[in-house]
């Protein structure tokens, strides 16, 4: 009897010591998104919950951001390791601080095209660009439609503009009440969070950058430096992890925001799962995605994006579009091809 407990009791420790072994050789990354758990968050929570992360080797913690600037400021202070920021943001870092020593790269673009937009209520007489002319504009300052603002205002001639700044919680309250003529934002954003103040979608108008000249990309994954360097090979596992995931996502949402559910118990599910389906249908399966490939960036449109922030934030040096971009850790073709088939 003695002996089997004694077998027993061998067993176990060396399962326990499996398990440990097995639980150190797990790559710890600290990933930050760009806002809150909302739809588009299921991207990441979706593979983490999957287990897909854990398969490869990876101990991911997500966490929630407040911003694009901030998420690119955490990566680059060695907070975060990973985060998914927008594009502008990124280069605007690099352009503003030439000197630091740890500048976050992009490594994977997930919103091919900016989801950002102008939205006005049809009732205020506004349907083209060329109707902003002199009329009021509300949004964060940090807000990415408005920071990238100039370039949508000097590809479509709009003068006179002037600015309200408001917290991003009230910026949809106060086109509804009509403090405000528009706004800029996330179209997946503000068009729901619109709606959720009682205005319907049929009575806003939405004026997609994409749709009147402006190129820019939205946001993409970014690395430190530091884990680029130091473990590229879990680098890669969790980009390929994620486009595992990005397949489950895009082929079925609503699944997916059951994820999403599962670390903000609040959501509206419903809602959460349209704004989800617009980020897909405008940002990630995009004509532009379809056609550079998901995960990848066009050379001449990047360093064209490059100019046109450079220009439009009025950075301290110019945008380098060889630095702020490295694919090179990026799954091959096959694990890339998320996108549905049209």
């Amino acid at each position: 009897m003695k002996k089997r407990q004694f077998l027993h009791a061998i067993a176990f420790a060396a399962a326990t010591l499996a398990a440990g072994s097995a639980l150190a050789q797990a790559t710890p990354i600290k990933f930050q998104l760009d806002w809150r758990f909302e739809g588009p968050a299921a991207l990441f929570l979706t593979p983490a919950a999957k287990g897909y992360f854990k398969d490869a080797k990876l101990d991911v913690t997500i966490d929630a951001g407040n911003g694009s600037g901030g998420t690119v400021t955490r990566v680059a202070s060695g907070a975060y390791d990973m985060g998914f920021a927008d594009m502008a943001a990124l280069m605007e870092f690099h352009a503003n601080n030439a000197d630091a020593p740890n500048k976050p790269v992009a490594i994977m673009m997930v919103y091919n095209d900016t989801p950002a937009s102008v939205m006005a209520l049809k009732k205020s007489g506004i349907k083209t660009p060329a109707d902003l002319n002199g009329k009021k504009l509300g949004a964060p300052v940090f807000d990415a439609g408005r920071r990238a603002f100039p370039i949508f205002a000097k590809a479509n001639n709009i003068s006179g503009v002037q600015w309200t700044a408001m917290d991003p919680p009230l910026r949809e309250t106060m086109l509804a009440r009509g403090d405000i003529d528009a706004i800029t934002g996330f179209t997946f954003t503000s068009l729901l969070n619109l709606e959720a103040r009682g205005v319907k979608a049929e009575d806003v108008v939405v004026l997609p950058y994409p749709q009147f000249g402006v190129k820019l990309y939205g946001n993409a994954i970014i690395a430190s430096p530091k884990i680029l360097k130091e473990n590229p090979e879990a680098v890669k596992a969790f980009l390929a992890a994620f486009a595992k995931g990005m397949k489950d996502v895009i082929g079925n949402p609503a699944a997916a925001i059951g994820d999403v559910k599962a670390r903000d118990g609040i959501i509206n599910a419903e809602l959460e799962t349209r704004r989800l389906k617009l980020a897909i249908d405008t940002v990630i399966n995009s004509a532009n995605a379809r056609a550079e490939g998901f995960g990848q960036v066009n050379g001449p449109r990047l360093s064209l994006m490059a100019s046109q922030v450079s220009d439009a934030f009025n950075t301290k040096s110019r945008v380098n579009p060889d630095v702020v971009w490295n694919g090179s850790y990026l799954p091959t073709k096959a694990v890339l091809d998320v996108l549905p088939k049209k």
